[in-house]
């Protein structure tokens, strides 16, 4: 299991090993690794060579650190999405081949706020319609949903119980939401939604908040989307101008 000499920086190679390592099964997901020591003499490197590498598959959240506990091989994700690509949970849920599914937590009636009257363009006596629900995937919770529609966008058979918004809206109201702007905020524990979600104290969640808008541009759905980091990856196709 010692490192081959190569003509790399010796901590690349350190990198590599342990990534094929867990690739093999060697290391399993959330399995602590040895100590610094033991894994230095096992790869025949210094502790301070391992210690870079190290460092570097934490960046990459390839393992995880717990101080005083030890160095965890992280979980990894689930569930991949393309952020330009506008999909609900639901169906990313279904392309991951995993049965969606949706625990209600509540559901209100409110009079709008002034943050709602500017980002829905509302009137002032709107009333929002709030939807408070945890997405699952396999009856493991992934996703806590916070979703805001005026009243008035709503269908009058509205029945919030159905899997997806999107079909919802679209099926018995005729709108099709055609795009959204999305702000990414990576967040640690949080005291209500992390236990909500199953999570290890450990266990960060990224919050995408998203304003909906339909093809004539009217916004028309805002959701607070809660994932599991560990469970869901997102990326970006960036293209030169």
């Amino acid at each position: 299991m010692t490192i081959k000499s190569d003509n790399r920086h010796l901590y690349l190679q350190v990198i590599d090993k342990i990534k094929e390592d867990i690739e093999n099964g060697i290391y399993r997901e959330k399995e602590k690794l040895p100590s610094e020591f033991e894994l230095s003499k096992t790869l025949g490197v210094s502790r301070a060579t391992l210690r870079e590498a190290l460092r570097t598959l934490e960046e990459e959240n390839v393992i995880i650190r717990r101080h005083g506990v030890g160095t965890f091989v992280n979980s990894k994700p689930k569930f991949t999405s393309g952020i330009e690509q506008l999909n609900s949970v639901t169906a990313m849920i279904e392309q991951a081949t995993l049965k969606p599914g949706t625990v209600f937590l509540s559901s209100s009636i409110t009079g709008a706020t002034e943050e709602e009257i500017k980002k829905f363009k509302c009137k002032r006596d709107e009333e929002i319609f709030l939807l408070e629900r945890v997405r699952t995937a396999n009856s493991e919770p992934v996703v806590y949903c916070l979703d805001k529609i005026p009243t008035s966008v709503l269908p009058e058979t509205f029945d919030h119980e159905q899997e997806s918004l999107f079909k919802l809206l679209e099926d018995n109201a005729n709108i099709y939401i055609s795009y959204a702007v999305t702000h990414i905020e990576p967040i640690g524990y949080h005291e209500k939604i992390s236990p909500i979600l199953e999570c290890d104290p450990e266990t960060s969640l990224l919050l995408l908040k998203q304003m909906h808008y339909d093809e004539k541009d009217q916004p028309v759905l805002y959701s607070l989307n809660y994932f599991r980091a560990d469970h869901f990856s997102f990326h970006v196709v960036r293209k030169r101008l």
